[in-house]
């Protein structure tokens, strides 16, 4: 095993830089992975941006972590072995001892780290992660590919299922990126009627190749107006973060429809309660998922064909892919590989 690694950290508000540390030995219940692929995510901007916050040594992003175990420490359960491949999300692993976990709610652990926030993450050729937090990778799946998935793939993943839609209802997907490309594919799939809405003509024929029956340009249609129009949305899945458009958007759902957030409003989103009340409509959160969660959505992505659309870059270029992400030119996902060739990104 080798002694150091490369990682790239964030050393203050918005800057990346590429450094070698020494490698670490797990601890108790931890594993140490060799990272193959991680995912550039929304999310990271929080992350990087608060860079320099907290007192102690720079912060390593990414939470869309596939790679294969290098080490097992001490308590790790024996369904892990090394060599096998893995892979890590936003949520770390749960603890097993608070109240969420005691029903079963795992991914609303109150004791569990959130990766590239409070530990480490995976723009790194190694990282350490706690044995709960694991999911097994599917052996169909390039690890390039299950990258998106621990986190946009099983946030709209779950999104859906809790959604209360049935097959052959309308699902409109609100904004087409990152997570709402993925939530077209698994919508088409899972037998819904799909409204695909984004800001822009440029992005409808996209839209309707990855499985929307309509795209709806916001920038020159009401959303609500037609959906209601098409008698209504039984969910809406929200992916943005602008509180106005998605509580403009409420107007079209459905009688007992509900509108599904997964982008994280700055401001607060104003709801008509009469609007809720007189329709039985309702406005719930959704927070990624499990591990056996997050490897159902894996499986169904296989099964489904139902994958992310990526652009690589090898692990020294982490701040051209984060500036690609953030300036929304990249279609759909960054991914980070440990390769170290350097050369132009490109889909893989």
């Amino acid at each position: 095993m080798t002694t150091t690694y490369r990682a790239v950290q964030a050393i203050y508000p918005g800057r990346l830089e590429l450094v070698e540390r020494q490698a670490p030995a797990p601890g108790d219940g931890e594993v140490l992975l060799d990272v193959e692929a991680c995912g550039v995510c929304g999310a990271d901007a929080a992350d990087i941006e608060r860079a320099g916050a907290s007192p102690g040594r720079p912060r390593v992003p990414g939470h869309e972590v596939v790679g294969r175990i290098a080490a097992l420490g001490p308590g790790v359960s024996s369904m892990w072995s090394v060599g096998q491949r893995v892979g890590v999300g936003r949520l770390g692993g749960h603890c097993g001892a608070c109240a969420q976990c005691r029903q079963g709610l795992f991914n609303l652990c109150a004791s569990q780290p959130v990766v590239g926030a409070t530990c480490d993450g995976g723009y790194a050729e190694m990282m350490l992660a706690r044995g709960t937090g694991l999911v097994s990778i599917p052996p169909e799946l390039d690890s390039h590919e299950a990258a998106p998935i621990l986190c946009a793939g099983i946030a709209t993943f779950n999104a859906l299922r809790k959604c209360g839609a049935e097959a052959g209802d309308l699902v409109a997907v609100l904004g087409i990126g990152g997570l709402g490309h993925m939530a077209v594919q698994y919508a088409r799939r899972m037998g819904f009627k799909v409204v695909a809405a984004g800001r822009g003509p440029d992005i409808a024929q996209e839209a309707l190749g990855l499985g929307a029956h309509v795209y709806i340009d916001t920038a020159t249609e009401p959303l609500a107006e037609a959906l209601a129009a098409m008698g209504g949305a039984q969910a809406i899945i929200a992916t943005i973060g602008d509180a106005a458009v998605v509580a403009a958007a409420m107007a079209g759902l459905a009688a007992r429809g509900k509108m599904m957030l997964l982008g994280i409003c700055p401001d607060a989103l104003p709801i008509v309660s009469s609007h809720l009340v007189g329709g039985e409509r309702a406005v719930a959160g959704s927070l990624t998922g499990s591990p056996h969660e997050t490897e159902r959505a894996l499986r169904f992505s296989v099964l489904a064909d139902a994958l992310p659309s990526v652009e690589t870059m090898p692990l020294d270029r982490a701040e051209e892919a984060y500036r690609r992400m953030r300036s929304g030119e990249a279609k759909f996902r960054m991914v980070l590989t440990m390769d170290r060739a350097d050369g132009p990104a490109g889909p893989a």
